[in-house]
């Protein structure tokens, strides 16, 4: 397989077959997670396939354009999941800047993506009406596509702030002043409703307003009906895609750049970067400012699908699955950030939830195994209840047979796999 995909046209044919076979058995077994899952592989095995760049770039296009939005109108839960993954993949990028880039060990990397969705959530929603006079909010759905960029510019400055005095700091004591830094902003969410309620503490906001839909009117012109049930996860979907694609542009503009590697200097040897002249400041707070800016992003984006937020969508666990996504797939790699993201994301919803819903299928039909009756399992050992414990695994398996993630960046697989770097 690996020799055939090695060869354009061999790989050509193998992609396309794969997509297309996978594709094929979701629409005839829509309720089949296995099939989705081969669907999401095939996708894979076409980034590994040798073929030129514009023929993979109109392949992937077409897969994540237009099959996976077909495939999400036979079963709306697909498209829940692919969306779900597109806000993890864009995080994952933004921490993959701080974390696998510019070695910063970001613990409270939620924090940003709380102020993104707050920025929000206040705005288009009533709850800015308890605190600045006049009946002005919620604001206009069409103020969303601007607040996308003022969510840029609250998580950048977030970043910032919290850089400004971690600039000396490294290693574990950075750290925990990350990790400080994420919980302040999450007890601030929840504590920020008296005297002035900004935040509704821990009730939440909601209603939060969604996108407009701008081309209903074009929708009607050729004779269907905008039903927002409907067009509203496509519309997300499309967004989410839009976000991601931005997203590792920049990713991959930034890593080829000078920055890219005053971010890899320093993450190298800190010392040594400086004694060159990268400027330490500098590097630091623009690496801290650009892995928030996505994030920011993207909460307003959550805000927006989810309607209602509160401060448990912010937890310290949600930093820790945004990291171990980045470990996973490759510290400092781009495909491996999206692959990781993919790999849990999919892991935690598809696999875990539905390993849960099929015990509980058995629990109820009654089912025994070797004499023992499935109506006796605890509830406790749902599978899904474990997804915290699973990935901790993942990540210690994964520091001990491949430290380097699955598609670790190309420097650092040579210098895991052939001691380079090391002195000769």
């Amino acid at each position: 397989m690996k020799r055939l995909l090695a060869q354009p046209v061999p790989a050509f044919i193998i992609s396309v077959g794969l997509i297309l076979v996978t594709a094929y058995a979701v629409s005839h077994f829509p309720r089949s997670i296995v099939a989705f899952m081969l669907f999401q592989a095939s996708i894979l095995v076409l980034y590994f396939a040798r073929m030129p760049g514009w023929v993979k770039g109109a392949l992937a296009a077409a897969t994540l354009g237009v099959l996976m939005p077909l495939l999400g109108s036979i079963n709306g839960y697909y498209l829940e999941i692919a969306i779900q993954v597109g806000i993890f993949v864009a995080l994952a990028l933004g921490l993959n800047i701080v974390v696998g880039l510019a070695g910063l060990l970001d613990l409270g990397y939620v924090a940003f993506f709380a102020v993104g969705a707050y920025t929000w959530a206040v705005f288009g929603s009533p709850q800015a009406n308890l605190f600045l006079p006049g009946e002005h909010f919620p604001l206009a759905q069409g103020w969303f596509f601007l607040f996308l960029l003022v969510g840029v510019g609250m998580a950048a400055g977030a970043g910032i702030l919290l850089g400004l005095p971690v600039l000396r700091l490294h290693g574990d004591y950075l750290a925990i002043v990350t990790l400080g830094f994420g919980e302040v902003i999450r007890v601030l969410a929840n504590n920020l409703d008296k005297p002035i309620n900004f935040t509704n503490g821990p009730k939440g906001i909601t209603p939060i307003s969604r996108p407009p839909i701008f081309f209903a009117p074009v929708l009607r012109a050729i004779g269907i009906d905008p039903d927002p049930n409907v067009i509203y996860p496509l519309y997300l979907y499309f967004i989410v895609l839009a976000i991601v694609g931005l997203t590792v542009l920049v990713n991959r503009r930034m890593e080829d750049s000078h920055i890219g590697r005053a971010w890899e200097a320093i993450r190298e040897d800190q010392t040594a970067a400086q004694a060159m002249g990268v400027p330490l400041v500098r590097s630091k707070l623009l690496a801290f400012a650009c892995g928030a800016s996505f994030a920011g992003t993207v909460g307003v984006l959550f805000s927006a699908k989810q309607v209602f937020i509160n401060p448990e969508s912010f937890t310290f666990m949600e930093s820790i699955g945004v990291l171990a996504m980045v470990i996973l797939g490759g510290m400092g790699s781009i495909p491996g950030a999206i692959l990781g993201a993919t790999v849990v994301t999919v892991l935690n919803l598809q696999v875990l939830k539905g390993l849960s819903l099929w015990l509980n299928e058995l629990r109820n039909a009654g089912t025994t195994i070797f004499g023992w009756s499935l109506q006796n399992l605890p509830t406790q050992l749902e599978p899904a209840k474990y997804e915290r414990m699973v990935f901790g695994l993942i990540l210690v398996l994964m520091m001990i047979f491949r430290p380097q993630g699955i598609l670790p960046a190309r420097r650092r697989h040579r210098e895991l796999t052939d001691g380079a770097g090391e002195p000769h």
